[in-house]
């Protein structure tokens, strides 16, 4: 491995951060492997049973928070984000309002995101290879055991607000999520500071009170859950909140202050297809 050969790290880290930008990534950080924190937290959350009827959440032990036991060698993760953002929470809130109309979740009015950003994460993991010759790597869109927000947030790409959605100040939270685990001893950036503050919109708006606390999701009342993941009957008391949304939710994004400085995809798979 030729960074193991004198290739300069911080010189590379440089290298792999322009050549996500020229793939589109707006963002793109690298962090270390360390999750212990992240990794209580979450065994408290599986614990109480807040993850609803995803078993698939308690699957796979603690390798969800141990990236170097998911794929042995791992040494850095490097984590991506990818604006969705229509700037379009006057609309949102309309057709909210509007009983004639079926809300869907912004994420999801364009294509797919999965493949679209799995191509390119193979894309940047070729051109990484192509000036430092092989390395071992192994990339995630959403597709294994992985906790994608705590390794974006020790990226330096945003923090957790207390909905549990990752927050940029700079782009507030309408973006995906990817990385690429890697064996490349690269510098760490430094973690993302919270600036939610004393701010509370979030849990106030959520329609179901599916934010116990801040920080803290119960599943099992998030609208998102319950229209997408969840594959049972809806529990009756909660259908009235429900309202209109069939697939997703996002008032707790809608509010938040932050996603005034979101910007505008210009991805035209994520422009809304027909009808939605």
């Amino acid at each position: 491995m030729l960074v193991e050969q004198g290739q300069d790290p911080p010189a590379l880290a440089r290298r792999i951060r322009a050549l996500s930008r020229e793939l589109g990534f707006q963002r793109c950080g690298i962090s270390g492997i360390e999750l212990a924190e992240d990794e209580q937290h979450l065994r408290d959350w599986l614990a109480n049973g807040l993850y609803g009827t995803m078993d698939w959440m308690a699957r796979h032990g603690d390798k969800r928070s141990r990236p170097g036991e998911l794929v042995p060698g791992t040494l850095r993760v490097l984590s991506v984000g990818l604006d969705y953002g229509r700037n379009d929470g006057e609309e949102a809130w309309n057709t909210l309002a509007d009983g004639q109309r079926a809300y869907v979740a912004r994420y999801a009015l364009g294509r797919d995101y999965h493949k679209l950003m799995r191509q390119r994460l193979q894309t940047l993991a070729e051109r990484i290879q192509a000036e430092i010759g092989p390395f071992g790597h192994r990339v995630f869109v959403d597709s294994a055991p992985v906790l994608e927000r705590a390794l974006a947030r020790n990226a330096g790409l945003g923090w957790i607000g207390k909905h549990t959605c990752l927050i940029d100040r700079d782009g507030g939270s309408w973006f995906f999520l990817g990385e690429i685990y890697l064996d490349l001893p690269l510098p760490v950036d430094p973690p993302a500071s919270a600036h939610c503050g004393t701010c509370m919109k979030c849990i106030e708006v959520c329609p179901t009170q599916a934010i116990i606390a801040p920080y803290r999701l119960d599943a099992r009342r998030c609208i998102s859950y319950l229209t997408i993941e969840h594959e049972g009957a809806i529990p009756v008391e909660l259908r009235p909140a429900i309202g209109n949304r069939i697939f997703g939710c996002d008032d707790c994004q809608l509010v938040c202050p932050w996603n005034k400085f979101a910007r505008r995809t210009d991805e035209p798979d994520f422009r809304a297809r027909n009808d939605l």
